[in-house]
This record gives structure tokens, C-alpha cells and sequence, in this order.
């Protein structure tokens, strides 16, 4: 181990995983499908053949072929699968990876620690040991258990993890399809697969292949964007170690450019700068020197004093204060230096109040820098954004400046927006502070909805401010999915879609950030969003026009319907900004159930556990159960209607011929029922999922027998249910990898981790309750 100190938080005891023999099982169950069996078996120390034995005795099919290429696709998918089982050392030689490199990971992957929850689990070293009788006796029963319900043995898919990349990267034959000429520009998003952390450090085809670029230009997109951290892409004249290859980035970034280019799709670099830096980065660097023969190349002294350098501290962090003359010039260099090196690049979209600590003011605290509480968040703010457009004027380039108000009190507003470059472009998040009511429960929503139809009102106020002030004004929206689901390419609620652009259009926006990092799946949404761009465009036109590309004229009618009555259910989406994050809605079905609390808070867009609380945010429990079952029964509902229309009551021949000589047509009618489906699916088990707390809760607490058993009997209900979900779930991602993945996170689950829902079930059933009903005085089974 190096002598990084890697996060630890809490560290509390792993959660237990008692469908399991032990946790040497669990482990090779949870990595059978992302990582080699030769690298599972050194990290504990045994045979490969010791690790296939143990896998195929539980049921797992043969060991797949795992590239290098896909372990390097699935870090984030692998960190999670044994952040419960691992301690730091062998997650570490699991990945390949340095402390230094799970460190920058933690903290710059897109938050990786804090959805990982703030905390390591206590884990011990795991070490292979040949199964005692125990635990070859239980091998044994989940062997014969899951081959009865996976006989072609758990992890045998047509679609093996990450298999849409190879589709999706191949440049499709035949002459490219036009996209309609749209009066929304810019139209970017990030990619559907796009490498998070540091992503200009190897091949830029691995995150914008040119069939993926195809396809999003197709689609209507005309940019693509990409995280920029300006001490990987330009000197860091106060420790240059930072900047390491930096030239090398910057090679790759003008290569996807260029790239980029020719399939008339630009490239933005999202900036949240000045990254902060450790505390001890400004500790004993007294020495100053302004000598200009001592400057580095950005022309600030590698000697200035650092120590005047700090601005808000925060943790073991402190900000960059961009009060600083020095910060100021090495922010305006920077981004000059970067236009100089790529002159085609697009532009830069910027968050100034919120995501990493930069500016004093960033997190909204300026008041504790002696510099920034002299001056006003507004106007420290709007002088970060205007140090960038004036390093792209040092430049001479025409690279774009988008500001984004994301994360800027609405008293600020007024001051900062006027504060600004009138050449810049102000974008807002168009949902934001639209009054709600979901079940009869009042609330408002912020970002990340498609079930809420803007422009909001904050939006509305600050387009308007910067309209007066002489700026072009951008929505960003989510068009292809949000946090409200994030686990399907896209979320078929086109018909909400739609209106939203509609009403964007009427409201003379001037483009469109059509992604976070999730919903950049080249989708019929995106089209959509495309066609709505025309100026006489109507939902209804921008719908068939779409659905008669995608599915065909005969079958349009019923997909369009299908795409409206599947809105309208998502409509009652129980809206909150936490539950957003926090509730199962992603990992769906694959959420374990347990027979006693785990104590564990459920993470941002990481882990749920069995946090009911935190999930259901403003609404009650009955409420939150109601509104998810209202949705999943909506969605069944339009899917049975459309099944009903285009597959003739035959889809089961239909499903069949997915591998065979199908039709193209019938092929993208299947998988809308599957992503239909697979949005059902998770919204019944996230409704499932808080049945079962509130039913373990009630058999805690019973006081009779009689309550006991009713509490068993909903519990056995719940566990059957979500068994189901999760086959069937099983099945849908066995012939379309995409389910389950999303950039930043990528997989929220795979075969393995649905089959082991399944184990996890039965279980419960077998073991748990049936000493709940002895412990209680009752039956063996229900009479």
C-alpha cells in the first residue's frame, strides 16, 4: 500500500449476505461476470481451478471471457460489487490500480465516495480456504436451487455485460439519416458510455466512438461534452506534477474533436474551477519570488506564496481563492492555453456554485475567506465565468462560454446574470420549482424530472434577466432519462417530452443541454427533441414523424399511443429531490432484502439497503407504496395495449426471433416492450421493497400471534413478488445489456446480481421465516 490514505469514513461491519456459505462466496458469485478467474483467485490466494469449482457448484455457468477492455469499462461496477467484501488491499490488486489511483477515483469520479456512502466497511482479508462439509452441503442446495431456476446455469446471457458498446461504436451501413433541421442549437449531451475520472488520458474512440457520434448526429444531437479538470489540461504553475501529460490530453481531446467534426457534432469541456486542493498544499510555502526569469510558462512565480493562496476550507480540502490576483491569472491562462491547443473545441459550460468546492462562494460559504466576505457571492461568481471568456479571448478562438446557474441562490441572480459577458450564454435547469402534487402530497420539484412538464418559474425569471442583459438563454433538460430512473437507456415518456419542448420553443429558448450524465442514449426522446426544434412542429407531428422512422407507419398509431398513456402514468412519479437519489428506483429488483435492519443510510444513486425513511423523503409510507404501484400498473397498462396491437398476440414467437432473421422494425418494437417493461419492473419492487420494511417492522413489533402471522404472510407475499420481478428482469437483460447501466455508475446490476436476488428470496423464505412462524407459536406454513 502506498502511503496514501484512502477514505474511510464510519466503517462499520459489511452487511450480511447469509444466502451465502460464507464471504469467500459471495465474492465469487458477485465478480463472475466482470472479472477474471485467474485475478479472482490471486487476490485470495487460491487455484483458478478453486474459484470455477466453487462457481459452478452454486450454479454459475462456465467462466465467461472477460477482456482487459471490459475490466477496464467496470471499475465502478467492481468497486461496488465488493465494497461489502473487500478491504482497500485486494479491491486495489482486484482493479490493478495504485492507492493513488483509487484515491483520484474516490474523489473525482463523479462523487464515486459519496454514493459509495461516505464510508468502507470494515472488511477483513479474504483468504481461500478449501469449503469445510458446511459449506460444501450449501453449495450443493443453491447449486441444485438455481439450476431449476436458471438451467442454462446464472451469468448465460445472449447479451454479455457491456455488448452494446461494440453495437453502438460500429458505424452504421448505408447513407447516414438526415436529422431535421432544428431552431434549438446548441443540442449536446454526454455520452451513453462515456468514461468518467480521467478521461483524455488513453484513445478518445473509447468514450465518442465514430458509430456513437453517428448515431447522436443522427439523432438530432449537435454536441457532445466531456468533464475538463484544467490542471490535467494545462499547466499548474504552483506544483507541476499535477499537470503530468498534460500535452498527451490535450492531443486526445483534439482528436475527438476533429473527429468529431466531421459528423457535424462540436465538443464542450464542462469546468467546475478551481479544484481545491489538500490543506496541506498551502501549509510551509512561505517563499516568495516574482522574479520573471523565476515564472513558469503560465507567467505566475512557481515560488508564490501559497499559504495566501487559501481560501474556504473544507474537510481536509481548501479552496483556490479566486479573490486571489494569481488564481485569477492562472484561471484566464489556463483556459487560453487550452483554446491555443484545440481551436475547434466548441465551448465550455461552467457550475460555479455547487458539485466540487472551488470558488470561495462555491458552496456557498464565502464568508469564512477573508477576502471573498468583503465582496458578494454574486460577484465573485460572475468574475470565476468571466475570467474564462476572457482566457478565450487571449486565445482568439471562438469557443463558446455557456454559464450555468445550477446551484445559485435566487437572490443572487439578478446581480451575478448582470455581472456576466453579454457574448456568454445563460442555461438554467427548465423543470426547476414547479409546484407538485403527487398523491394528495404537496412538493416542488428541482432538476431530473421528465414526469413534471416545464419551463418553471425560477428558469423563467433568470432566462428573462439575462435576455435583458443581451445573453442567449439554454435549457437544460433531461429528455432521454433522469434520476427518476436511470437504470434503461431512455424513459418511454415521450409524450411529456414533447410538451416540455413545446413549450421551450414557444418560450424562444435558444438551445438545449439535453443530458446530465445519464440520458445520452441516441433514443427516440432525442429525436423527438430534434423535431420539436421546427418552427410550426407540433407534439403530435414530432411523435409520428419519429415513431414512423423508428417502428413504422402501420405501427406508429399504437407506439404513439403507447408513448402518451405511459406519460400520463409517469406523471405520478411521488417527486423529490432526495428520493431521486436515494430510493431503489435504479437497482430495482436487484436490491437485497433483509431480515433485520442493516443500519446502513442509503447512498446517492448508490446503494438504497433498506432505508425506507430516507427513500420515501415527504410522503408517507402508504403514499409512496401507492404512487409506485399507481405508475407500474399505468405501465403495464400501455404495455399490454401495445403488445396487443403490434405483436398480434404472438410475441413470444416474436421475442424468438430477436436472434434469428427479424425484421428491423419488429426488433425496435420488442425492445421498447422491454424498456416499458423493465421501467414496470422497478417501479413494483421499489413498491415491493417498502412493503417489506414496514411488514419486518410490523413482525418486530407483534404482539400476538395473530399479528405475526399476518406480517409473515405479507412478508412471504413481497419476497415472492420481487423474486418474479427479478426473473423476469433477469431475462430482459439477458438479451439487452443496456439494462442496468448508466455511465457514471455504470451497472447498477447484472445477471449475477438478479439471480442472487432470487437466492436472497428464497432464503428468506426457507430459513428466515419459517423460524419467525416456530419463534411465534405458528404453523410451519400458512393453513
Amino acid at each position: 500500500m502506498s502511503a496514501v490514505e484512502l477514505p474511510m469514513g464510519p466503517a462499520p461491519a459489511p452487511v450480511a449476505a447469509p444466502h451465502f456459505p460464507d464471504r469467500l462466496h459471495a465474492y465469487v458469485w458477485r465478480n463472475w461476470q466482470i472479472v477474471p478467474t485467474e485475478r479472482l483467485a490471486d487476490v485470495v490466494g487460491a487455484r483458478s481451478d478453486d474459484i470455477v469449482r466453487m462457481g459452478t457448484a452454486m450454479g454459475l455457468c462456465a467462466p465467461p471471457t472477460i477482456t482487459e477492455d471490459q475490466v477496464r469499462r467496470s471499475t465502478t461496477t467492481i468497486i461496488k460489487h465488493n465494497w461489502q467484501l473487500l478491504p482497500y488491499e485486494q479491491l486495489l490488486a482486484l482493479l490493478g490500480w495504485t492507492a493513488e489511483q483509487m484515491a483520484y477515483h474516490l474523489r473525482e469520479d463523479d462523487f464515486l465516495f459519496i454514493k459509495l456512502g461516505r464510508l468502507k466497511p470494515k472488511c477483513e482479508r479474504l483468504a481461500y480456504a478449501p469449503p469445510d462439509a458446511a459449506a460444501l452441503e450449501r453449495e450443493q442446495a443453491i447449486g441444485e436451487f438455481m439450476k431449476a431456476q436458471f438451467p442454462d446455469g446464472v451469468g448465460k446471457v445472449d447479451d454479455p455485460p457491456l455488448g452494446f458498446v461494440a453495437r453502438l461504436s460500429s458505424v452504421p451501413e448505408g447513407p447516414a439519416p438526415q436529422a431535421p433541421e432544428s431552431g434549438f442549437t446548441p443540442r449536446f449531451c454526454f455520452s451513453y458510455f462515456g468514461l468518467t475520472g480521467d478521461p483524455f488520458l488513453g484513445n478518445s474512440e473509447d468514450i465518442y466512438p465514430d458509430g456513437l457520434l453517428a448515431r447522436l448526429a443522427a439523432s438530432g444531437v449537435d454536441g457532445v461534452w466531456l468533464q475538463g479538470v484544467l490542471f490535467t489540461l494545462a499547466p499548474f504553475p504552483w506544483d507541476p506534477a499535477l499537470s503530468a501529460r498534460y500535452e498527451e490530453r490535450l492531443e486526445n481531446l483534439r482528436g475527438l474533436v476533429a473527429r468529431a467534426r466531421r459528423y457535424g457534432v462540436g465538443v464542450y469541456l464542462y469546468l467546475n474551477e478551481p479544484r481545491a486542493m489538500p490543506v496541506a498544499f498551502f501549509e510551509g510555502r512561505e517563499k516568495t519570488g516574482t522574479v520573471p526569469s523565476e515564472r513558469s510558462e503560465t507567467g505566475l512565480s512557481p515560488f508564490s506564496n501559497r499559504q495566501a493562496l487559501k481560501g474556504v476550507a473544507e474537510g481536509p480540502y481548501a479552496a483556490l481563492c479566486t479573490s486571489h490576483p494569481d488564481v485569477q491569472q492562472y484561471l484566464r491562462d489556463s483556459v487560453a492555453s487550452i483554446c491555443r491547443a484545440v481551436p475547434d473545441l466548441r465551448g465550455f459550460f461552467t457550475i460555479t456554485a455547487s458539485e466540487n468546492l472551488t470558488n470561495c462562494w462555491s458552496h456557498h460559504h464565502g464568508e469564512q475567506c477573508p477576502r471573498c466576505s468583503q465582496r458578494a457571492p454574486a460577484e465573485v461568481i460572475a468574475e470565476v465565468n468571466t475570467l474564462f471568456y476572457k482566457g478565450i479571448q487571449d486565445a482568439g478562438t471562438a469557443t463558446d462560454l455557456i454559464v450555468w446557474d445550477w446551484g445559485w441562490r435566487d437572490e443572487w441572480a439578478p446581480d451575478l446574470i448582470a455581472g456576466l459577458p453579454r457574448e456568454a450564454a445563460l442555461s438554467s435547469v427548465s423543470e426547476w420549482s414547479i409546484p407538485i402534487e403527487r398523491g394528495g402530497i404537496s412538493g416542488v420539484t428541482g432538476e431530473y424530472s421528465i414526469s413534471t412538464i416545464g419551463p418553471g418559474p425560477r428558469a423563467t425569471k433568470h432566462w428573462a434577466l439575462a435576455r435583458d442583459h443581451g445573453m442567449r438563454t439554454i435549457a437544460k433538460v433531461q429528455v432521454g432519462t433522469t434520476w427518476e430512473l436511470g437504470a434503461v437507456p431512455y424513459i418511454p415518456a415521450v409524450a411529456n417530452v414533447a410538451q416540455h419542448l413545446d413549450n421551450l420553443r414557444k418560450a424562444q429558448l435558444t438551445g438545449l443541454m439535453l443530458s446530465w450524465t445519464l440520458g445520452g442514449y441516441p433514443s427516440p426522446a432525442l429525436e423527438v427533441a430534434a423535431e420539436m426544434g421546427r418552427p410550426d412542429a407540433t407534439p403530435e407531428d414530432a411523435m409520428h414523424a419519429v415513431a414512423v422512422r423508428r417502428f413504422g407507419a402501420d405501427h406508429a398509431p399504437a407506439v404513439i399511443e403507447a408513448w402518451r398513456a405511459f406519460s400520463e402514468a409517469f406523471r405520478e412519479f411521488p417527486f423529490h429531490g432526495g428520493l431521486i437519489y436515494t430510493s431503489p428506483v435504479h437497482m430495482g429488483a436487484a436490491n437485497l432484502l433483509w431480515e433485520s435492519p442493516t443500519g446502513y443510510h442509503a447512498t446517492m444513486v448508490g446503494f438504497p439497503y433498506d432505508d425506507l425513511k430516507t427513500w420515501r423523503a415527504i410522503y408517507p409510507e402508504d403514499v409512496f407504496i401507492g404512487q409506485f404501484e399507481k405508475m407500474a400498473d399505468g405501465f403495464d397498462a400501455a404495455i399490454a395495449n401495445l403488445r396487443d396491437a403490434v405483436l398480434n398476440r404472438d410475441s413470444h414467437r416474436l421475442f424468438s426471433q430477436i436472434n434469428g432473421d427479424c425484421p428491423y422494425l419488429v426488433v425496435y418494437l420488442v425492445q421498447e416492450l422491454d424498456i416499458m417493461t423493465t421501467c414496470a419492473i422497478h417501479y413494483r419492487s421499489v413498491a415491493n421493497q417498502a412493503r417489506f420494511v414496514v411488514a419486518r417492522r410490523a413482525l418486530a413489533e407483534a404482539a400476538s400471534p395473530e399479528a405475526a402471522r399476518d406480517a409473515i404472510e405479507d412478508l412471504e407475499a413481497v419476497i415472492e413478488g420481487d423474486m418474479a420481478l427479478a426473473k423476469a428482469l433477469y431475462a430482459i437483460q439477458g438479451r439487452d445489456s443496456r439494462m442496468g447501466y448508466e455511465a457514471s455508475n455504470q451497472y447498477y446490476y447484472l445477471a449475477v446480481d438478479l439471480a442472487e436476488k432470487v437466492l436472497n428470496g428464497q432464503d428468506l423464505l426457507s430459513r428466515w421465516l419459517p423460524a419467525e412462524r416456530a419463534k411465534h407459536g405458528l404453523p410451519a406454513t400458512a393453513q
